[in-house]
């Protein structure tokens, strides 16, 4: 509903920023519906997205497929989880996007370019994210 919104907002020229609690609703929709899969994506690899208002969130890509949760602080991953390969810190990210939760979500759903939000490490990892198709 959060990404219809603006797209009728763009349709008549008036786009407005989402409000933060919607934004923040649409990032954590896309990352724990379209993020979390059984299918194998990538070599092992944390990717981060922290939004300008405070709820950063990570997705681990390993062979078992993606799963997305929220960080519980920045910088700190929660108690269950591992590292995401032997040579990595358990707290590293390969990549990182930071912006507000507007960008962020714009930038998921592909209604704004990819890089709108700063970008950091990987940038394979955040196409392959959104690119992602459960039908292929």
């Amino acid at each position: 509903m959060t990404v219809h919104t603006y797209d009728a907002q763009l349709a008549v020229g008036a786009p407005r920023p989402l409000p933060d609690e919607v934004a923040l609703d649409g990032v954590e929709e896309f990352l724990s519906t379209f993020c979390t899969t059984t299918v194998v994506l990538h070599e092992p690899a944390a990717v981060d997205h922290h939004t300008a208002e405070g709820r950063p969130w990570r997705n681990w890509l390993s062979g078992d497929g993606a799963r997305a949760a929220r960080l519980p602080a920045p910088g700190t991953m929660p108690a269950a989880t591992s590292a995401t390969s032997a040579d990595q810190e358990p707290d590293a990210a390969a990549a990182s996007a930071r912006g507000t939760a507007h960008e962020l979500v714009l930038a998921l759903y592909c209604r704004i370019p990819l890089d709108s939000p700063k970008l950091d490490g990987d940038r394979r990892l955040f196409d392959q994210l959104v690119g992602w198709d459960p039908e292929r």
